[in-house]
């Protein structure tokens, strides 16, 4: 998808956290929007589909409690998060998933729409190794409907994530 890529500017009351946050650091990355079918349940492979895009480059960012705080997983959609490996990539030694309310507050997105930027809170964040050897990769942009294409680096960068092998095969 795009060679090209744009940098939207900030306009107040327009754009996400996750967007406004990669302008702010200069960051290249183009926005893909989509119409979320609200009855669909699985959000990552609903985007997958609708921009044309193959699982293993689009991302989902799942939000774990690691030893009692909270920690982000980016995973391929066609993958699960290792709970386990993302424990020790976060330097803990148990992980289970995050209630959603639990999520959705400190990330202060929806879920289905939880971007691995431009968090309420900071969170650490673990890109899974899968990500590298893509050009680009897609995650949320913050909103159901809205991804972002951008550089793996350049995601790891923006979101000071460390890099580890936390993917599982579906």
């Amino acid at each position: 998808m795009g060679d090209e890529r744009v940098m939207l500017p900030v306009v107040a009351g327009r754009g996400t956290a996750a967007t406004i946050a990669l302008e702010r650091a200069r960051i290249p990355f183009t926005v893909h929007e989509y119409p979320h079918d609200p009855r669909r349940g699985s959000y990552g492979p609903e985007a997958s589909e609708a921009l044309g895009v193959p699982p293993e480059r689009m991302f989902k960012t799942l939000v774990a409690e690691v030893d009692g705080s909270l920690a982000v997983g980016v995973v391929p959609v066609s993958s699960q998060l290792d709970l386990k490996a993302l424990a020790v990539a976060a330097g803990g030694k148990r992980a289970k998933m995050a209630g959603v309310t639990a999520a959705e507050r400190a990330t202060g997105y929806v879920a289905g729409g939880i971007s691995p930027l431009g968090h309420r809170r900071r969170l650490p964040v673990v890109v899974d190794s899968s990500a590298l050897p893509h050009r680009t990769i897609f995650c949320s942009g913050g909103r159901r409907g809205l991804q972002i294409e951008l550089a793996p680096a350049e995601l790891i960068r923006a979101a000071n994530a460390t890099v580890a092998v936390i993917a599982a095969p579906s």
